[in-house]
C-alpha cells in the first residue's frame, strides 16, 4: 500500500476517494479519448472523516476505511481537483462496496 499525503480532511460522514483510472484502450486494441471514456466507479480511500453526529448527540463511526478499495455510484460525490490532482469527496452512503 502507497502512502498519499492528503491536505483534504473529510466532515461527518465524508470521505476523500481517489478514482482509479479505467482502461484507455479497448480489448480490441480501439484506444478511446477522454471525452468517450465512462466515469470511473471504482477508487481508493485516502481519508475518512469522523462519522456522522445523531440527533441524539452520539457519533456513528465510518464502516470503511484509508487504503480500501470501493466502488461508489456513477455521479456520486463531489469533484474536487488539488495540486494537479483529482478526487471525490462524497458521503458514505453514497459507497456501494468494498473491493477485497
Amino acid at each position: 500500500m502507497t502512502t498519499v499525503s492528503v491536505k483534504i480532511r473529510p466532515l461527518g460522514d465524508r470521505v476523500v476517494v481517489k478514482p482509479l483510472s479505467s482502461e484507455t484502450v479497448t480489448k480490441s486494441g480501439i484506444v478511446l479519448p477522454d471525452t468517450a471514456k465512462e466515469k470511473p466507479q471504482e477508487g481508493e480511500i485516502l481519508a475518512v472523516g469522523p462519522g456522522k453526529v445523531h440527533d441524539n448527540g452520539k457519533r456513528t463511526s465510518l464502516e470503511v476505511s484509508v487504503g480500501q478499495k470501493v466502488l461508489f455510484a456513477k455521479y456520486a460525490g463531489s469533484e474536487v481537483k488539488l495540486d494537479g490532482e483529482e478526487y471525490l469527496i462524497l458521503r458514505e452512503s453514497d459507497i456501494m462496496g468494498i473491493v477485497e
